[in-house]
């Protein structure tokens, strides 16, 4: 009785799992196969408000990869503009993340938690609020039109988030182990290269993956600190198409879903580490 009276249980949460998760699963799929539909649909039927092209095509894709359109004319430049911000992003803040989650957590450096402090609280104020600060300084400097501002202008955005997971994740590991590398006459950078690192894989990955998503997917620092055509991330360069009166669609959405392929392909391999790495984080000890 009681095993039936725990399977209906079952069943029935079972059914408001669904109940929530089929609509919330369709509403984030309709987008992703419009953009699909428009993709392989022919200028002209692009819109025809059919379930599935009557005449698929793979044309567009072949506009976009050999740059027919003048709209990407730098398509092959600004999708490599858009690796190499990203990637660098991920690296620089990678590194800076680490080395300030290392000295806080383990360390114990005087200051650590005004550090943290600051770091959260650079939070409070949306990012949007500060692009025209961020723009007067790069102007100050000498940077803008220069994809090394959009770099400096990420990894300021995503370093705070990033080192408060990884000293919540740092603060997580045995102090025994430190003690005895200390015993064993490891220096502080041994410490930190021979233990701290391999213990500190799956959120490196976490947030390196995070930083480098972020960068990606940035268009609002990407338009106000880069203006030279061939130094346009593709996602600023994509805005291009809105700017036309009768805007080709279908190229739109097949470069768009071109651009959207690779932070699929990072977000899959490296799943599990997002997971275990962001949450190991998520809690203070």
């Amino acid at each position: 009785m009681s095993r039936a009276r725990f399977t209906l249980k079952s069943i029935s949460r079972e059914a408001q799992l669904l109940l929530v998760g089929i609509p919330v699963l369709l509403w984030t799929l309709i987008p992703i196969y419009h953009l699909v539909l428009f993709a392989i649909s022919p200028r002209d039927k692009a819109t025809s408000g059919r379930l599935w092209p009557q005449d698929p095509t793979l044309s567009n894709f072949d506009v976009v990869f050999n740059q027919k359109h003048f709209y990407l004319h730098h398509f092959w430049q600004q999708l490599g503009n858009s690796l190499f911000i990203s990637v660098s992003v991920g690296a620089l803040t990678l590194f800076v993340a680490t080395c300030a989650a290392f000295s806080i957590s383990r360390l114990k450096v005087r200051g650590g938690r005004t550090v943290m402090n600051l770091a959260l609280m650079t939070y409070f104020i949306p990012a949007a609020f500060l692009a025209v600060p961020m723009y007067k300084t790069m102007a100050t400097y000498g940077l803008l039109n220069n994809r090394w501002s959009l770099i400096l202008a990420m990894v300021t955005i995503a370093s705070p988030y990033c080192i408060w997971v990884l000293k919540q994740a740092s603060d997580k590991l045995p102090w025994e182990l430190d003690e005895a590398a200390r015993i064993d006459g490891a220096s502080p950078m041994q410490l930190f290269r021979l233990v701290y690192l391999p213990l500190m894989v799956p959120s490196l990955v976490a947030v390196g993956t995070y930083a480098l998503l972020l960068a990606w997917n940035e268009y609002l620092y990407g338009f106000l600190l880069l203006s030279n055509e061939a130094d346009l991330t593709l996602s600023v360069a994509l805005g291009n198409f809105l700017a036309a009166d009768d805007s080709p669609w279908e190229l739109l959405m097949a470069t768009g879903l071109v651009y959207a392929l690779p932070p699929a392909a990072i977000y899959y391999a490296f799943k599990r580490y997002m997971v275990s790495g962001l949450t190991a984080g998520a809690v203070k000890s």
